[in-house]
């Protein structure tokens, strides 16, 4: 009997030894996986590059509908999101500056073009006509935040040694200081400012290198950068900010006759078939109308053969341009796939404006006897047709092609109408996790880019920077949208607003209030409905006059917020016996300013 009851107590005791082996044995493995987890390197932060096509229109590329081949761009769209509802400002410098520092052009130094600023503009705070120091840049918080920061390209933003790319927070560069110029050397476009000015490393160049031609130097010139600084564990920010696709067209022999003949049926029958696959793609609903047609242009069935093939020709230019920009873009993406960076680099890729339709070159050049008439005679010579594409030509499109970068919206670059001011956004890499390939239509702004990177990156946005107190952001940022939980980043109450040369809109839910000199407006408030009638083909104003006031209420609210003002001097003012301009031999500041002077101890050459 006692055998049985000490058989019993050991049967007895056994549960309570499993349970106190199981409970040993788990809280070892919580305390390794505890102590797995302290020891475990932070989750590596990725990459950023951020490309942007100067001039390069809504419809310009194959993920948008476009017959231009762009291959690389059409495979980071495949591999991330497309957005469809994308806004930039209306000229380059005013969206390179809200890209750069997340806060509206009146009051980050560009409230107006530096080569237009008004003579009532001059010396207000907002109107420097360069990125001002009271804004903190984004390269500025993602290098103090442990990142390398690049650029290469196209800069606008100001010349002298505080203001250069190098001063306002890139580690490298490799940066054209001019808003255009020559693809293969340094001649500018006026006799005024004759040479373009390059920066490599926070130095003034005295020529380029030997091989230059921008877009290859551009893309070489970065993937140097980050070769340099491989393996130290530090995340890149690139900006890669290419002169392509502005005018001039200068491009390799090699690229210039892709689509020969391609465009001989003229620009109407071509915008026509790009609407068609952006129907097809998803990026506008069916029923999409096009914006009128402009009234400028000739009908191409209406041309002689020579004069639509010399037409034409522009056009087929630009194509094998915006195909060599995108050539470009692939070299870096295979580079990085190389190294084993891509996977872990966040794209996104843009147009900076709507696409160029005004003749710039005769704008600057102006009329026989000038300086400027001159110095094109002397330095842009090449008007042979068969030249085009080579130093000393200057090729543009003009409005007619520039309506077609567009489709299928109204007007161009310089403009208010959705064709100067929307653009395609395409935005891939680890942190997208929408489905690949997809489209959304939510509103995205150019200033949203600073608070969404500052967000990826770790780096808080500074309440005072170097004793300044720092703008508020005006963006919103994107994080919520790419990982899916969320259509947009804002809602129908939310408002955006533009001012540039005189031109404004307020754009707020579906409603659309534009003001605008003639002829592409009426000098008054126009009310369009984007959600009916994205062409703006339909002025709502006299027909919603309780809309017209509401959203003029919301104009009023930007002025105040953004020291918005008007300039008394535009490039789009009344010129004629009517209207003469009034008399000003300070304006514009692009035909009069001197030629900038970089310091002698800041000169270098190239480096190899």
């Amino acid at each position: 009997m006692a055998s049985s009851q000490q058989t019993l107590k050991c049967f007895e005791a056994i549960p309570r030894l499993v349970l106190l082996i199981a409970a040993v044995a788990l809280w070892c493995a919580l305390s390794l996986a505890s102590a797995a987890v302290l020891a475990a390197p932070p989750a590596k932060r990725p990459n950023i590059v951020v490309i942007l096509g100067d001039d390069l229109g809504y419809a310009d590329t194959g993920a948008f509908g476009s017959e231009i081949r762009t291959p690389s761009i059409d495979s980071l769209a495949n591999s991330g999101v497309r957005f469809t509802n994308f806004y930039t400002h209306a000229s380059c410098s005013p969206t390179r500056s809200m890209l750069l520092s997340g806060v509206d052009t009146h009051r980050n130094g560009l409230g107006n073009m530096d080569e237009w600023t008004a003579p009532n503009q001059r010396g207000v705070p907002g109107y420097e006509g360069h990125l001002s120091h009271g804004v903190a840049t984004l390269p500025e918080l993602l290098r103090d935040a442990g990142y390398h920061t690049y650029m290469v390209g196209k800069w606008h933003l100001g010349k002298a040694p505080d203001l250069i790319p190098a001063a306002r927070g890139f580690e490298r560069d490799f940066s054209l200081l001019d808003g255009a110029g020559s693809y293969w050397d340094m001649t500018n476009l006026s006799a005024a400012s004759p040479q373009s000015v390059f920066t490599e490393d926070g130095r003034y160049l005295t020529r380029l290198p030997d091989d230059y031609y921008a877009t290859k130097t551009y893309t070489d010139k970065l993937i140097g950068f980050i070769d340099a600084n491989r393996g130290d564990g530090k995340p890149f920010f690139a900006y890669v900010a290419h002169q392509a696709p502005h005018d001039p067209y200068h491009l390799p022999r090699e690229w210039r006759n892709r689509h020969a003949g391609a465009y001989d049926k003229g620009w109407d029958a071509v915008r026509q078939a790009r609407l068609k696959r952006q129907v097809e793609l998803g990026i506008v609903p069916a029923g999409t109308q096009l914006a009128e047609p402009m009234w400028t242009p000739p009908d191409p069935e209406l041309l002689d053969p020579e004069g639509r093939a010399l037409l034409a020709r522009k056009m087929e230019l630009y194509a094998g341009l915006v195909e060599n920009f995108d050539h470009h873009i692939g070299r870096l993406v295979a580079h990085l796939k190389e190294i084993g960076e891509y996977e872990n680099t966040v794209f996104i890729v843009f147009g900076d404006n709507g696409a160029e339709g005004t003749d710039l070159f005769r704008m600057i050049t102006g009329t026989p006897g000038t300086p400027d008439f001159k110095f094109a005679q002397e330095h842009w010579p090449r008007r042979d047709p068969a030249d085009w594409g080579e130093p000393g030509s200057y090729v543009a499109y003009g409005p007619m092609w520039a309506q077609v970068s567009m489709t299928p919206f109204s007007q161009f670059k310089g403009w208010l109408g959705e064709g100067g001011i929307r653009n395609s956004l395409v935005v891939s890499g680890p942190v997208v996790k929408r489905a690949p390939g997809s489209v959304n239509s939510g509103r995205m702004h150019v200033a949203d880019i600073m608070p969404t990177l500052l967000e990826i990156a770790g780096a808080p946005y500074p309440a005072t920077r170097e004793g300044k107190a720092q703008p508020p952001l005006i963006g919103k940022s994107w994080s919520a949208v790419l990982a899916g939980s969320a259509d947009s980043p804002r809602s129908a109450q939310d408002y955006l607003a533009w001012e540039l040369f005189g031109n404004r809109a307020v754009l707020q839910g579906d409603w659309k209030l534009r003001w605008q000199y003639r002829p592409f407006g009426k000098e008054a408030w126009e009310l369009f409905n984007l959600a009916e009638d994205p062409a703006e083909r339909n002025d709502l104003a006299a027909a919603q006059p309780d809309k017209v006031r509401e959203l003029t209420a919301r104009w009023d609210d930007y002025v105040k917020a953004n020291n918005v003002v008007l300039p008394n001097r535009s490039p789009f003012e009344p010129k004629d016996a009517k209207h003469p301009p009034p008399e000003d031999p300070g304006f514009p500041p692009l035909k009069l300013k001197r030629p900038f002077v970089p310091p002698a101890d800041m000169l270098a050459e190239p480096k190899p």
